[in-house]
């Protein structure tokens, strides 16, 4: 048996949902979770449809050809279709925090990430006993002003090389240039130490702390030029008190960084991301 995972965007017009239920019947597929959205506002219909094929005969490819000529043409559909037959392959960037590297580690190593994890890349060589420890492969490259663009060049090789789907920055404290982003839009993935768009900058609990704020947050967003700015993936709060203290958010803020950052990693390995103007469209 294969499963097959589409995600369809274009403007909203009748009969699209009948159209690929139809199409899927016809290929003697079993539908199994669909979902759909309308953004009323710029008229534009989003879908998620996974589907079953017992059949020997069927392939991934040969419908991916017969999707695009009986329907992606007729209703100006963007579309992916993604096969579970092969596990997204994603690539970890970090620095020298170690709360989020240990947590997707440890939910990979568990077995409750669906994807594989090549290799770990960081600008320093302190957190590699933890890559060692959990037997991935680790690349040290040192980003300095002079040095960025042989780094990066390095980056992409691995990057290439490795056939890699999608990129994590697990506390990667370098900006990532717009060549990178643009060989892999909507592909990396952020975890920011704030509630954005509140309190950015180097230390947002300091911040936070002045000025005496009852909730603090975490969000997850794909890397775009403008730093800090891209589609929001997802975000957490919790809950602080005028007895706490900086230590405390820290630590309140790190747990939340880990849990949002799982969220978001299951949520694009799981192909229920999808991204339009800068927003994002989150399926169930």
């Amino acid at each position: 048996m294969q499963k097959i995972t589409i995600l369809i965007h274009c403007k909203d017009k009748p009969n699209i949902i009948a159209s690929v239920t139809n199409f899927i019947a016809e290929k003697q597929g079993n539908i199994v979770y669909i979902d759909q959205h309308v953004d009323r506002e710029q008229n534009i219909f989003f879908m998620r449809l996974e589907s079953e094929f017992i059949h020997d005969s069927f392939t991934a490819d040969a419908f991916k050809d017969s999707f695009r000529n009986a329907l992606a043409a007729k209703f100006g559909m963007k579309w992916r279709i993604y096969s579970s037959a092969r596990k997204p392959k994603m690539a970890l960037f970090i620095s020298k925090y170690d709360h989020c590297l240990y947590d997707l580690l440890g939910r990979y190593n568990s077995g409750e990430l669906n994807l594989e994890i090549p290799f770990i890349i960081s600008n320093h060589l302190d957190l590699k006993s933890i890559a060692d420890n959990f037997k991935i492969p680790f690349y040290h490259i040192p980003v300095t002003k002079d040095t960025k663009e042989a780094a990066e060049q390095k980056q992409l090789e691995l990057l290439e090389a490795h056939k890699i789907d999608f990129i994590v920055l697990a506390r990667y404290m370098q900006i990532i240039s717009s060549n990178l982003i643009a060989k892999y839009p909507n592909k990396i993935i952020n975890i920011h130490h704030s509630f954005l768009p509140a309190f950015v900058g180097a230390k947002p609990y300091h911040s936070a702390f002045k000025r005496g704020v009852k909730i603090i947050g975490a969000t997850s967003h794909y890397v775009t030029e403008e730093l800090d700015a891209g589609p929001i993936i997802d975000q957490g709060v919790t809950r602080v008190t005028h007895s706490h203290a900086i230590e405390d958010l820290i630590a309140k803020g790190r747990d939340l960084e880990k849990i949002v950052l799982a969220n978001a990693v299951k949520l694009h390995t799981n192909r229920k991301v999808m991204v339009y103007n800068n927003k994002t469209v989150i399926f169930s």
